[in-house]
């Protein structure tokens, strides 16, 4: 799907073709964004050739080279970045890519995925056109809305560390589903922690192009700081999981060794009576005891006091 955003209302196209459209100049004139979304490959290439753009393959756009994520030339920013999303009801990641095109007219964006960020963006045109007058402070907006999405994120990832925190230090749960969230809270913090050096790198260059984003400069610089401060909050998150891993496997250890114990407790204090039943077990024709009348209480009562004696000897030594 094809749309377009006309200033200075921000009023909205839907299209499928641009050909639907008979005054082909409405599509040039007072253009600021354009929005790509699921497009088929003819809706890519009738949206490069009637403006002149060039769009990233998906395999381009998940490339990870300085050069695939951030080009700039005369006319034109290209931008490919990472959008992190969470699957509702599962908890699961999804990684998404976005391509951002800003020239001096307008702003083109390339997605394969729905996205709660443009759709917050796209509202807040329609509510305030006059504060979104270029392409760059579209661009900006959207910067804005994704990085308070990745604080929402960090905050609930922050939430769920501390309820896992919680079962291991309080409830003693020791159970392999919390080892397991505990990988999958690792997983998340660190792909928010990539995407967030991934747009620090890219403000970071969009900072040295005056041009462009000298009626956003001071924005920039805001969105830095804030990214800045949620990558130590995600570096913060990240060393208690290692924590709270450390802190898991060693009351597993303690758990573990005390089973151990116990069984080594209870083999040991077995042992004598076991020695002595089968000393007494053994078919020699020649065998004082068992001529005894008392033999059976005797063996009995050695048995007892034998079992009684390493436990007396594990308690007074304190290793029980």
């Amino acid at each position: 799907m094809i749309r377009i955003f006309h200033l200075p209302e921000y009023s909205q196209l839907k299209l499928e073709s641009l050909a639907e459209v008979e005054d082909m100049e409405l599509l040039r004139q007072n253009i600021s964004w354009v929005d790509l979304q699921d497009p088929t490959t003819e809706q890519i290439k009738e949206v490069e050739i009637f403006y002149g753009i060039k769009f990233p393959t998906r395999q381009q756009q998940e490339e990870i080279e300085t050069s695939s994520r951030y080009l700039e030339t005369a006319e034109s920013i290209k931008i490919n970045s990472t959008f992190i999303n969470i699957i509702p009801h599962s908890g699961k990641l999804e990684e998404h890519e976005i391509t951002f095109i800003i020239t001096n007219k307008s702003l083109f964006t390339l997605r394969y995925f729905d996205s709660r960020v443009i759709l917050e963006t796209v509202k807040k045109l329609k509510q305030y056109p006059a504060t979104y007058a270029n392409p760059s402070k579209i661009f900006v907006s959207i910067l804005e809305a994704r990085v308070d999405f990745d604080a929402d994120l960090m905050e609930s990832v922050s939430k769920y560390v501390a309820e896992i925190g919680k079962k291991i230090n309080y409830d003693h749960r020791l159970d392999e589903k919390i080892l397991l969230k505990i990988n999958e809270s690792q997983d998340l913090t660190m792909s928010l922690r990539e995407a967030l050096f991934d747009k620090q790198r890219v403000l970071s260059s969009l900072l040295r192009n005056e041009d462009l984003m000298i009626d956003s400069y001071n924005r920039l610089r805001i969105i830095i700081k804030d990214i800045n401060s949620l990558i130590e909050h995600a570096n913060f998150n990240f060393t208690r999981l290692e924590y709270l891993q450390n802190s898991f496997l060693g009351l597993l250890n303690v758990e573990q060794n005390k089973v151990i114990k116990t069984f080594t407790v209870v083999s040991l204090v077995f042992m004598p009576p076991t020695l002595i039943a089968s000393i007494y077990g053994m078919n020699f024709k020649f065998m004082p005891e068992i001529d005894y009348g008392f033999g059976y209480p005797l063996a009995l009562t050695l048995m007892l006091i034998s079992s009684i004696i390493p436990l007396w000897i594990f308690k007074r030594k304190k290793w029980l």
